[in-house]
């Protein structure tokens, strides 16, 4: 795949596009991946998780949004609202008629819930420690950081600005009210020792839509997978779904 993409802001997104075995090829179908916050494309959640859909048959599309990666546009304009925005994009350029998947993980997975819940385009979602609680993360995370003075995590490149912090505790606060609106098979997978987007925002999502959405505990598992054996268990069991929905 060789498109140029851009957002409504007219911002590249920058993307990896990878086909599936051609043995087991799954035609008309992509899956879409999106990254958490401070992430890229290039993190191994994604690009593991990949791996394992391509074996599968599965073509992929990695992207960063914009402000991260190798994506243009600023890194202190990131948050859901507009990463709801850049997903939407991404599918405006990818989606005719193709099943899409779209993966995501931590705050992308808010941002896949949100796009869901109102883009009918969105055949499927996987929520890899997804978010849920925006606000309970932001204030636990960062609640002693001063907005546009502080950092993410300590990090130069990832400052806090306000219109992050603003955009979690006032404009988003908790996705389960969008969450009820969405209707496609959805898969949560979560590890038990996350720490950083905890594995009640899963079990929420959970206990709100019962018997209607698939939900996969990896025992051990941090917020990125960072064991190898948290990482393939978590890896084969959105294969399997993946196959099951789409094989």
């Amino acid at each position: 795949m060789d498109i140029e993409i851009r957002n409504f802001a007219g911002e590249k997104i920058d993307y990896s596009f990878d086909s599936g075995s051609a043995d087991s090829h799954k035609d008309g179908v992509l899956v879409v991946m999106g990254h958490g916050v401070t992430g890229n494309k290039d993190r191994a959640i994604l690009t593991e998780t990949a791996k394992a859909l391509n074996a599968a048959g599965f073509d992929t599309l990695r992207f960063s949004f914009a402000g991260n990666g190798d994506s243009e546009g600023d890194f202190r304009d990131c948050m859901i609202s507009k990463e709801v925005g850049d997903l939407g994009s991404v599918l405006d350029a990818v989606s005719g008629g193709k099943q899409v998947v779209y993966i995501g993980h931590s705050m992308g997975g808010a941002v896949g819930a949100i796009r869901t819940s109102q883009d009918d385009r969105i055949n499927a979602l996987v929520s890899l420690a997804g978010m849920v609680d925006t606000k309970a993360f932001a204030e636990t995370e960062f609640g002693e950081e001063t907005p546009d003075e502080g950092l993410m995590w300590e990090e130069e490149s990832c400052p806090l600005s306000s219109t992050f912090m603003n955009d979690l505790t006032q404009t988003v606060v908790n996705v389960s009210p969008q969450a009820e609106k969405v209707s496609v098979p959805w898969l949560l997978v979560h590890g038990t020792a996350d720490d950083v987007v905890l594995p009640k925002d899963s079990e929420t999502i959970k206990s709100l839509k019962g018997d209607s959405v698939d939900h996969v505990v990896i025992e051990g598992g941090d917020h990125v997978m960072s064991e190898a054996p948290h990482m393939a268990q978590a890896s084969a069991a959105v294969v399997a779904w993946s196959v099951e929905k789409f094989g």
